[in-house]
């Protein structure tokens, strides 16, 4: 199955990551939502590596977010999926949060695909309420 995915991420104090070509970029301790998506080879077993990442059972980054994921001070705490749906770029713009400039959004004219946000809980309901599927 593919779709779009919001990935719930809690950085558990402020760190200094080096995002690929992004160079280094300071995460204030909080809450983060990632906006991806997965149409590609595999579908939604890429939400999947993000959690082996996350989990310190895979090494390699390929994508911003992979920076983030296998940091210490980060954790993975939900998905919401949105089957068969491509919603990446409108809900980017539409979570509560604010973006981390140029972060997740090489291959579109979005200002970002990842937000800090308010808490995991607002993310989490208002990806929920906007028709995604919990996914733990």
């Amino acid at each position: 199955m593919s779709g779009t995915y919001v990935l719930v991420i809690d950085v558990t104090r402020s760190a200094t990551i080096e995002v690929g070509a992004l160079g280094d970029r300071e995460f204030p301790a909080g809450a983060y939502a990632y906006v991806g998506s997965a149409f590609g080879p595999g579908g939604f077993s890429r939400v999947d590596r993000h959690r082996e990442l996350a989990g310190g059972e895979r090494e390699t980054r390929h994508w911003h977010i992979d920076y983030l994921l296998g940091h210490p001070t980060a954790s993975l705490e939900n998905a919401i999926t949105f089957p068969n749906a491509d919603r990446e770029c409108e809900l980017a713009g539409s979570l509560p949060g604010d973006p981390v400039p140029a972060f997740g959004a090489s291959d579109c004219d979005c200002e970002a695909h990842l937000l800090t946000a308010p808490d995991a809980a607002a993310i989490r309901d208002a990806a929920v309420d906007a028709g995604g599927v919990l996914d733990d």
